[in-house]
């Protein structure tokens, strides 16, 4: 006799990335269904709660939900356990004519180079657009082009030059394409997947294995080479030279990335920079 849906999850069990502590309960919040899966996400409650401090309980985080504040997206969102997953826009305050930029708290749910979740800050103008990777591309049954992206969107009637891999520039008030990034050599990638979740550099090799996973080559700002399968790769950025259609004011990259520029140090170099700042801390008092 199968099982029916399961409605709750162990704190033990839930995902890593959450960092949440053994002792605080024996349960955990579980995600309700929606654009991301389960281990690829993180939880309305868990931002509120546990990373940005603004409630205590889960009470308080159902009360903010309920007062319409918290949007993703650039939608409403007033499940505590809706989940909110890579490149999301989460987007806290009052909305509308209310809204003034300093009474609204604005993020991007992006990894670090330890793969776990960070709200990355963003400016009014990168809270419009976000990247989405395209995970499938078929026709109809009335022969309708469509491409379906990571976070669950359907685009039909698409540019035939977009393919499986590819990342697309949405906006997100109106849901239309902007522009195109194309999953080919010289362009700035970012891992999602596997031990070097939240690692970002250029993609520099494609190795293709018919019958196995294709390995791809990635070099960071430090100049180290790492390998991993290549679907487990997401392109955020073109070459250099190229830049994406829509810009901020000072010519910058639309979509920024969070500090520690990709590179993951390993701990000798974590303890001598720890050792550094906190001398640094010493002198100055």
């Amino acid at each position: 006799m199968g099982r029916s849906v399961k409605k709750h999850l162990k704190r033990l069990t839930a995902p890593k990335h959450w960092m949440l502590d053994k002792m605080g309960g024996a349960w955990a919040p579980r995600p309700s269904e929606g654009p991301h899966k389960l281990r690829e996400c993180l939880p309305i409650i868990v931002i509120l709660r546990n990373r940005l401090k603004y409630a205590l309980n889960r009470r308080e985080v159902v009360l903010i939900s309920m007062q319409k504040l918290v949007q993703v997206d650039g939608k409403i969102r007033t499940d505590p356990n809706f989940p909110a997953g890579l490149m999301d826009v989460v987007t806290l305050g009052q909305h509308g004519a209310a809204a003034t930029d300093n009474s609204v708290d604005r993020f991007r749910l992006m990894y670090d180079v330890k793969g776990r979740f960070v709200l990355h800050k963003i400016d009014a103008q990168e809270a419009n657009y976000k990247l989405c990777k395209v995970v499938k591309q078929e026709l109809t049954s009335k022969a309708v082009p469509f491409i379906v992206t990571h976070d669950g969107r359907t685009i039909r009637y698409h540019d035939p030059n977009i393919k499986r891999n590819d990342t697309v520039l949405i906006d997100i008030r109106d849901g239309k394409i902007v522009d195109t990034l194309k999953m080919q050599l010289g362009h700035k990638v970012i891992v999602t997947k596997g031990k070097n979740r939240g690692r970002y550099g250029t993609l520099v090799n494609i190795e293709r294995h018919p019958g196995s996973f294709d390995i791809v080559t990635i070099k960071d700002a430090d100049s180290n080479s790492f390998a991993t399968r290549f679907e487990n790769i997401f392109v955020f950025a073109k070459a250099e030279d190229e830049k994406l259609a829509i810009t901020k004011k000072d010519g910058s990259s639309l979509i920024s990335m969070p500090k520690g520029r990709g590179v993951a140090q390993t701990i000798l170099q974590e303890q001598q920079k720890r050792l550094s700042q906190e001398e640094q801390h010493k002198r100055h008092q």
